[in-house]
């Protein structure tokens, strides 16, 4: 599934494709997507439009309309958003297509269709992106993400550390793999509970965190499954992951097998000298 990494990869690929162009023609494929394609609100809040700016929220991509609609994209497991000329055959799961004025297309591809599109029409978008905003936690780029904070969220929760941190209501847009891999630089077992963290281990969460998820953005992202961004190129922070996915391969650090096991139905990597339970 992409995360955050992989959304910010995509929004900042977009940008120079879509920024004050014009949506001249929008067409979508007639399948259903975790939500049904919003085809009336597609024609009258999207359709001759002008982009004007192309944010991120959690793992949301937020395509803003200069009459103050937006075309609101989650990824879902597999969804992508490329840029094509319009002579390239539409792929077989080719969802949505915003034919812009440079006579280029955005396509969203979905191969398990567990994305979704929502549009927030001009009078709606404000109210709606507020209530948008209040199911979900901070962002870890964002001025919220302290030690301090943190502390204060988790002292009254009872919960493993790796669950608080992927919890989107909490924190917006972690996901498993940056969960995973930040727990392992500061030596935390994913077990432990998220009360009994010291203000300092929240510190280094907090900067561990941060460092991950911004060399993963610069190195493209990870590709463990099938994503791409939208230039179609795959992302290559998967190079430089330490413990995810690497269940029985010797840890980095200390040469000990990395251990995998469930925490909260997701799949959970660690080394049980470096991370020692409590």
């Amino acid at each position: 599934m992409p995360e955050l990494p992989e959304v910010e990869v995509t929004r900042q690929g977009l940008l120079p494709h879509l920024l004050q162009r014009r949506i001249i023609d929008v067409t979508w494929s007639g399948k259903r997507l975790r939500l049904p394609i919003p085809r009336q609100l597609l024609r009258t809040c999207i359709h001759n439009n002008l982009i004007t700016a192309i944010d991120r929220r959690a793992k949301y991509l937020l395509i803003r309309m200069e009459d103050g609609s937006v075309l609101v994209f989650h990824l879902g497991m597999t969804g992508k958003l490329g840029m094509f000329q319009p002579t390239r055959p539409k792929a077989a799961h080719d969802h949505l297509c915003l034919r812009l004025d440079n006579d280029m297309e955005m396509r969203f591809n979905d191969t398990r269709r567990f994305g979704s599109i929502v549009v927030w029409p001009s009078g709606d978008a404000i109210l709606l992106e507020k209530q948008f905003n209040s199911s979900k936690g901070v962002e870890p780029f964002g001025p919220e993400f302290t030690a301090d904070n943190l502390m204060q969220l988790a002292k009254r929760r009872r919960m493993p550390v790796k669950t608080f941190l992927m919890d989107s209501r909490i924190i917006a847009g972690i996901g498993n793999i940056y969960a995973n891999e930040t727990l392992f630089a500061v030596k935390i077992h994913p077990q432990t509970g998220v009360n009994s963290l010291s203000q300092q281990q929240w510190q280094d969460i907090a900067d561990s965190c941060r460092e991950i998820l911004a060399r993963a953005i610069a190195a493209g992202g990870s590709t463990i499954s099938d994503f791409l961004g939208s230039s179609g190129q795959p992302g290559y922070f998967q190079l430089q992951l330490a413990v995810y996915g690497k269940k029985d391969e010797p840890c980095p650090e200390c040469g000990r097998k990395i251990k995998k096991e469930t925490i909260s139905g997701r799949a959970t990597f660690y080394c049980s000298a470096c991370q020692p339970g409590q």
